[in-house]
């Protein structure tokens, strides 16, 4: 059994086991237990990373293609970034930092697409070169495919960091935040976004919350964990939300419906023609519609399924 990530504990209790409800890359079941002293949830045993890697679809990631429900598909997800991009937006501006915005864990680059277009110089790094070479091609977005810690940037390059689901999923997220604090520019910004395990959505569904995403996650953090982690490796949180309009009712409706989330039917490869796959995906849309209500209570409790932090150098 591993130390606690966070107060270094070996003492820890299983809270349940959990296989990958989502994706169905594997029936095996996995163990998520709860530090005896801090409280911090982690997967444990992990896996290696050789076998994680079998947990990640290759198209893990949005990429649209020529249908129209994809082309729907991306005119939802544009709508629904709009806050994250809001809100990284409002760093920025609140920042005397100079350079670029590196985007880690960029994915299909959306988000740094949307950045661009409010006038920002974008950046993206990712894990799989597909990734970052649809970032480039998709979104004029320059990306690379590295980890953090040995990407090819001098310190001080960048005016802001963002990572966006990206901390739950690494073994050693010390690492990448202490490559974020060396990275960025005096007075930049990093902004963070991971689910919170504080929330009334992991109060009401447990082991059957979507931000839990057994094997992938392998930390599941409240904002309070988080917050510890920053302060360790020099950062002070400025601002906190508690609401994403892209996250919080759609990760209620998968947790809810987990078969009609749409990127896990693209992953798991279902054969739908176009008419079948509208109307999931409406079904969809109207089950993360009836989500909003709860979705916004929650954050307004700031007990929000995620939680963003603009962090500073101390």
């Amino acid at each position: 059994m591993s130390a606690c990530l966070i107060c270094g504990s070996e003492r820890s209790s299983l809270l349940f086991r959990q296989t990958d409800r989502l994706y169905g890359t594997t029936d095996k079941q996995f163990g998520v237990v709860r530090c005896s002293d801090c409280g911090l949830l982690r997967l444990d045993p992990r896996p290696s990373p050789e076998e994680l890697h079998r947990y990640y679809p290759a198209n893990y990631w949005f990429a649209p293609d020529a249908s129209l429900a994809a082309r729907l598909e991306e005119r939802y997800r544009r709508t629904v970034l709009r806050g994250h991009v809001d809100f990284v937006e409002r760093a920025l501006r609140s920042s005397s930092g100079r350079g670029p915005l590196l985007d880690v864990g960029c994915g299909g680059g959306l988000f740094l697409g949307m950045m661009r277009e409010r006038g920002f110089r974008v950046a993206g790094l990712d894990f799989s070169r597909e990734a970052a070479a649809l970032a480039w091609r998709l979104h004029g977005a320059p990306a690379v495919a590295a980890d953090l810690e040995s990407a090819p940037f001098r310190s001080g390059t960048f005016a802001g960091i963002t990572m966006s689901h990206v901390l739950e999923h690494l073994a050693d997220p010390r690492a990448y935040l202490a490559a974020a604090h060396r990275l960025l520019a005096p007075d930049g910004r990093l902004v963070i976004f991971i689910p919170n395990a504080a929330s009334w959505q992991f109060r009401l569904f447990g082991r059957r919350w979507n931000g839990i995403d057994v094997p992938r996650h392998l930390f599941d953090y409240r904002d309070r964990d988080m917050e510890r982690l920053l302060a360790d490796a020099g950062f002070v949180v400025l601002r906190r939300g508690y609401f994403s309009l892209r996250d919080n009712p759609a990760g209620l409706a998968t947790s809810l419906a987990p078969g009609l989330d749409p990127m896990a039917r693209r992953v798991r490869k279902r054969g739908e023609g176009t008419a079948a796959r509208l109307m999931k995906d409406l079904m969809h849309f109207g089950l993360v519609a009836a989500s909003l209500p709860f979705a916004l209570l929650e954050a307004a409790f700031r007990a929000g399924s995620t939680v963003m932090m603009e962090a500073r150098r101390r």
